[in-house]
């Protein structure tokens, strides 16, 4: 073969091995490639965190997609999640690309692959319902901003839980020279009031990942003016990760009949798994119906009961 006659003269223009020593000999380019890539591939796959799984549900013509925050998971809207499917709805929650494994895995992602997994599960979820509102906690909710801005009419409304949509604390503004100094820094998950609950959040901030951030603001907040759906935001007023300038942005942008601010005067950020979480689901609830086509048709202010057609499926 010709490798081994390689091999053979290599021996014997560098003369005999010293003793113990193997001579190695390197595969072609393409073998060497192909191995990477298998290796690459292999360490892309990582556990998920139990609690951190996605949730699906089949049910009726109306849809609701949610978007988790920076380094939480599913974990952090997965009551919400059951709620709105136990209604009847159907209901996406996935996974972001990063999350839900580790903070090292993380840093691999960018505010792009977020979007581009939310826009994925929306256009999924239009199989099951020909009405889809979209909510979001924290940075899901610019990732659910930033998809009505994208896709229109085809969001029939928003619901957000503690919107980020610009810097609130230096450690984004930093971010984007802190990542070529250290990889991670300390968390920003866990702000809840509530006594032993948490969100399932990374220790680390994954400063790469952070640092793109700034990028889903600045694109978020230049096309706000397309967004046409109303917008309904449930705001803490004791927030530890999400100061008053991101509600300050939406005020300024969007006209004062399109939004609806409503203030959870009992929890910290994560207000989805805090002591006001039950009134930002059945206000969610009271919300879609009233803004829904269903719910307009029928304009009892109780839910129809088109909306529990379907056997319902979850995954």
């Amino acid at each position: 073969m010709v490798l081994a006659g390689r091999a053979e003269a290599a021996r014997a223009t560098a003369g005999p091995a010293p003793p113990g020593r193997l001579l190695a000999v390197r595969p072609p380019p393409g073998r060497l490639l192909a191995s990477r890539a298998q290796a690459g591939a292999a360490a892309a796959v990582m556990a998920v965190t139990p609690g951190a799984e996605p949730f699906r549900h089949s049910g009726g013509p109306v849809g609701v997609l949610l978007c988790h925050g920076f380094t939480g998971s599913p974990q952090s809207l997965r009551p919400w999640a059951e709620f709105l499917a136990a209604a009847g709805l159907s209901v996406s929650l996935p996974r972001l690309p990063g999350h839900g494994t580790t903070w090292q895995e993380m840093n691999r992602t960018r505010w792009g692959d977020w979007y581009a997994e939310v826009d994925r599960a929306f256009q999924e979820l239009r199989a099951d319902a020909g009405e889809i509102f979209v909510a979001g906690l924290s940075m899901g909710a610019c990732l659910a901003l930033r998809l009505a801005e994208q896709r229109g009419s085809a969001v029939r409304g928003l619901v957000l839980v503690n919107p980020s949509v610009t810097a609130d604390t230096k450690l984004f503004l930093l971010a984007p020279v802190l990542k070529l100094v250290v990889s991670s820094l300390k968390a920003v998950g866990d702000d809840i009031k509530k006594p032993g609950v948490t969100e399932g959040a990374y220790d680390r901030t994954p400063t790469k990942a952070a640092a793109s951030l700034p990028g889903l603001w600045k694109a978020t907040q230049a096309q706000l003016g397309q967004v046409s759906a109303p917008v309904l935001v449930f705001k803490s007023t004791e927030d530890h990760i999400v100061g008053p300038a991101s509600l300050e942005v939406l005020r300024r942008s969007l006209p004062a009949g399109q939004l609806t601010v409503q203030d959870c005067p009992d929890s910290f950020h994560v207000a989805t798994l805090d002591n006001d979480a039950e009134a930002i689901f059945t206000g969610s609830l009271e919300f879609i119906h009233e803004h829904s086509a269903i719910g307009q048709q029928d304009g009892s202010g109780e839910r129809d009961a088109d909306w529990r057609s379907g056997d319902g499926q979850r995954t």
